[in-house]
């Protein structure tokens, strides 16, 4: 079982991003608040959960969370501050938007840029760790899937109901047959050259 807090006795909000490695689309994040006495036995890492899971789940979140919300940095402001910064700024669109100010926020990864007034902790495997990451991982990802799957219906040769954006062979394929969409991050590695995979890191 995860655990249900950092802080006890305190406002926490656990905050998770989805859509880092992809090519194409946003990346979104969630900021959830649980009830202190919260508890599901199918609550994990959203990458431990089948699409059913995420969804059943984002559900039961949706309904017992004090609040929860979700963030959205789109391709072209991934391409203008880059992907770490844009996951981060997700984050804060995300604590922004909820209906109850936390106290202080629990942080997947290593890394944030302090929410002005509250106070974080960053996890590294944080979404397998606390019940309310492990939320905001469900939210984001299911939110995320869910415009990838939108943005599809207008670009069906990507396969984006398959991929969701990420660098898979057929994505990369369509890449080079098609060239890019509006939705494709300009910055990124789209074709997959060795040479440039080692210039970008």
């Amino acid at each position: 079982m995860l655990s249900p807090y950092l802080h006890k006795d305190i406002i926490e909000a656990g905050c998770d991003e989805a859509g880092r490695g992809c090519l194409a689309g946003p990346v979104y994040a969630a900021a959830v608040i649980l009830p202190p006495d919260f508890t599901n036995e199918l609550l994990n890492d959203s990458k431990q959960l089948t699409e059913k899971q995420r969804y059943a789940l984002r559900e039961v979140v949706e309904r017992e969370a004090l609040a929860w919300a979700v963030g959205v940095v789109s391709a072209d402001e991934i391409d203008k501050i880059n992907i770490l910064r844009a996951s981060i700024l997700a984050m804060h669109r995300a604590v922004d938007q909820l209906k109850v100010r936390p106290q202080h926020l629990l942080i997947d990864g290593n890394r944030f840029n302090p929410y002005p007034g509250i106070p974080h902790t960053t996890v590294v495997k944080g979404d397998g760790k606390y019940m309310s990451i492990a939320a905001a991982s469900i939210l984001a990802k299911t939110y995320r899937d869910d415009f990838m799957l939108k943005i599809h219906e207008e670009y069906p040769q990507y396969h984006w109901n398959q991929n969701k954006g990420y660098p898979a062979p057929i994505h990369r394929e369509a890449i080079r047959q098609y060239g890019t969409t509006p939705y494709h991050r300009m910055s990124f590695n789209l074709l997959g050259s060795p040479q440039l995979e080692l210039d970008f890191g």
